[in-house]
């Protein structure tokens, strides 16, 4: 009879829109929930019974079903934090983790470091990434994000530069003194260095001028550093000359001694090269170090030594590299984030807690770093928030409402159909 199949069609329509209340729901109650993606739900109408024959027309629909729940993958807005590790994706990919169900994938960022120094999530799920060798240089190695080292060992200085003019206008006459190198020598600079040891010390270069474009240098050390101590006095530990071409240019450097020995153990023959750039007549630029006729003058110095430094903090760059400061000024690289990207993100299995799983119908990752292969950048001190949208969630709700008044409409008009044929008898 069409007018009982008529109620099961408005009954199909009430559990259809039901469902769909839940997961609007559930879009409402995760508005807050950190890299959320809002779902919606899809209908598909039920195989509906042909009038006439089984070759189409006259057809006559049996309701609705809920044929399936997308997720909507967009963009969340990005909310910044005081957080270094939390981290946020812009564009597509997902944050690889591992755990108890082995290798799982996330959108949420909010991430932290355990007692064991290693990148966790809030429920202790552990953060993947391309482990750094000892030089700072990311691996192919997949493993677990862990801050191994919060110490960084010293090193000896072993290469100190100096960008420096000398003016060329200097007299040759005026003979270096080493019992009064300040005031025999033409110009003199200082920097920094560091013993086997960490120690540091103070070394000043002194120059004069030998020749018409020649000039002869001496690095001295306090003689109270040096494990053959001379209180009060500058020891010469370095010796070498330079020479310049007519247009100022450096032309040739020498070294003539280089042995530095300081004391308090520090390992003793320490060699130091002095770096004055490339020179002429070794087919570089020779503007490093020149010789002008204007005031001598140093603009630069540095040098690749430095203390022993305990870790003092950690950040994250674009690229998703995680990299530890030091209190020495270092900054060691450790790991790299890496992100997972699927053909078919929409596939994957929820496993609650913000987390993903790979199915069939998602296919299998793959897995590189950020902003490599499509996948999206990483942004540090960031959290990407939940796609709700409120505002469009609740019209979400009205319509289901009143579509669902609608189809109990039908069912209440069926009844009472009902009720007419079973009074037919008794009028």
């Amino acid at each position: 009879m069409g007018i009982l199949t008529s109620m099961y069609t408005g009954i199909s329509g009430l559990q259809g829109i039901g469902e769909a209340l839940s997961i609007y729901g559930d879009n409402i109650a995760n508005a807050n929930t950190t890299g959320f993606k809002v779902s919606r739900p899809e209908f598909q109408d039920l195989v509906a019974s042909s009038l006439r024959n089984p070759l189409g027309g006259n057809q006559v629909g049996r309701g609705t079903k809920l044929a399936g729940v997308s997720p909507v993958y967009a963009q969340g807005a990005l909310v910044a934090t005081e957080n270094a590790t939390d981290l946020a994706i812009t564009g597509e990919g997902f944050f690889v983790l591992n755990g108890l169900e082995g290798q799982v994938y996330s959108r949420a960022g909010n991430f932290k470091f355990n007692r064991d120094g290693k990148l966790t999530n809030s429920d202790g799920y552990r953060i993947q990434g391309f482990i750094c060798d000892e030089n700072g240089v990311a691996t192919s190695k997949l493993g677990d994000i862990q801050v191994e080292r919060t110490v960084i060992d010293a090193k000896s200085t072993k290469k100190a530069s100096l960008y420096a003019n000398l003016d060329m206008r200097a007299d040759p006459k005026k003979k270096f003194d080493p019992k009064r190198p300040e005031q025999t020598s033409h110009f003199a600079t200082g920097t920094t260095v560091f013993d086997s040891s960490g120690a540091a010390h103070t070394v000043t270069l002194f120059f004069n001028k030998v020749a018409e474009g020649k000039w002869e240098y001496r690095a001295m050390a306090k003689g109270e550093d040096l494990a053959d101590p001379q209180p009060g006095m500058l020891v010469e530990q370095a010796k070498g000359t330079l020479e310049f071409t007519s247009e100022g240019k450096l032309k040739s450097h020498e070294t003539v001694d280089n042995s530095f020995n300081f004391n308090k153990g520090a390992k003793l023959d320490q060699k130091i090269d002095f770096d004055f750039g490339s020179p002429v007549d070794e087919g570089g630029t020779g503007l490093q170090m020149t010789q002008y006729g204007t005031n001598a003058e140093a603009y630069k110095t540095l040098q690749d030594g430095f203390s022993a430094g305990t870790l003092s903090g950690m950040t994250f760059n674009d690229d998703g590299m995680l990299t530890g400061v030091f209190s020495n000024g270092q900054t060691v690289n450790i790991a790299k984030v890496v992100l997972a990207k699927f053909e078919a993100p929409e596939g994957l299995f929820k496993m609650g807690q913000s987390l993903f799983r790979e199915s069939r119908a998602s296919g299998q990752p793959t897995i590189g770093g950020p902003a490599q292969g499509g996948r999206g950048r990483i942004a540090s001190k960031v959290l990407e928030q939940s796609t709700t949208d409120i505002a469009n969630e609740f019209i979400n709700l009205m319509s289901a409402q009143h579509n669902f008044q609608a189809n109990s409409r039908v069912i209440r008009v069926a009844d009472d159909l009902m009720g007419e044929v079973l009074n037919l008898k008794r009028s």
